[in-house]
């Protein structure tokens, strides 16, 4: 299970940082496909989904306050559902390429890796 929960940290936070990245720097691309939230939204999360990124890996493989890693995945979690719901209101077509899918699949994850190293595995 450990080796599991390692695996889906690692694979989350490359996503989420990829994903932070994009809504932080690449906002004029987003702003084309997606006008729900503001500049300064589209920010906001993106920045917290790069933190939530580092502290995903970085306090479990150091051993240094590992309980943020469960509360890291949990924010993560959150927001990405949060994120999903807003993406509902504008699409439902299932469909690979619709962020509504991806998000509910991250979010999913990231609940999945918050509830496994709290409850199943802890890292302290």
């Amino acid at each position: 299970m450990n080796v599991l929960l390692w695996i889906l940290q690692v694979a989350l936070a490359l996503l989420y940082l990829a994903g932070g990245s994009y809504k932080t720097f690449k906002f004029d691309e987003l702003a084309n496909h997606m006008r729900a939230l503001s500049r300064g939204g589209w920010r906001v999360l993106g920045v917290l989904e790069m933190v939530g990124a580092v502290l995903l890996v970085v306090p479990a493989a150091t051993m240094r306050m590992p309980v943020l890693t469960p509360l890291a995945a949990a924010a993560l979690a959150l927001e990405t559902l949060g994120l999903a719901g807003l993406y509902a209101r504008y699409s439902l077509k299932l469909a690979a390429t619709n962020p509504l899918v991806w998000a509910v699949a991250m979010g999913l994850l990231a609940a999945f890796v918050a509830y496994g190293r709290y409850a199943l595995r802890p890292l302290a």
